[in-house]
């Protein structure tokens, strides 16, 4: 059994944005298929794209799977399945849960089911900030940049992000 590193976007901006994360990572650890393996601090983040809808509460983790891409994919659509979320409605608009494959290990895919990397990450303070919580050395598969030096050099500086105040 072949053991995969992932790094996984999680986020919400709909009811209780905190606890949605909070029991999508539970969901990931539940199915025994998955294990945490860094978790990114809580941020409060301004909408990207459609920004007329509520901020999301968003992290990064890191997990070791020994799920295939395709499989994992599969099981973050059943986790937001379960969380109440839509699938037809408008892309970008709100949502009860998100989550999204950044990473998987070295594999750079482009199917019609899937990419990896995730083809916007680098241009998203609000995925780039967390993920440099967990790994800022981590080198883009395709841009062969580190994540912190994507941060530190992404264009646009209107995207807020502020620390959630939870408790860790």
């Amino acid at each position: 059994m072949e053991i995969h590193t992932a790094y996984i976007s999680v986020g919400s901006n709909i009811g209780k944005k905190l606890s949605n994360c909070q029991n999508a990572v539970c969901a990931l650890v539940t199915s025994g298929k998955n294990k945490i393996k860094g978790i990114s601090r809580y941020y409060i983040t301004e909408p990207v794209d459609y920004e007329n809808q509520d901020w999301f509460v968003n992290l990064v983790i890191k997990i070791e799977t020994i799920l295939d891409p395709f499989q994992l994919l599969d099981e973050l659509k059943s986790i937001e399945r379960n969380a109440g979320r839509v699938f037809n409605t408008r892309r970008f608009s709100p949502r009860i849960l998100d989550l999204d494959i950044l990473i998987f290990a070295d594999c750079v895919i482009d199917s019609r089911k899937l990419v990896i990397p995730h083809p916007r990450m680098h241009k998203r303070r609000f995925v780039l900030k967390p993920f440099c919580d967990i790994d800022s050395r981590k080198v883009h598969p395709i841009l062969k940049k580190e994540f912190q030096y994507l941060l530190d050099n992404l264009d646009d500086h209107e995207q807020k992000v502020f620390e959630h105040p939870c408790v860790y």
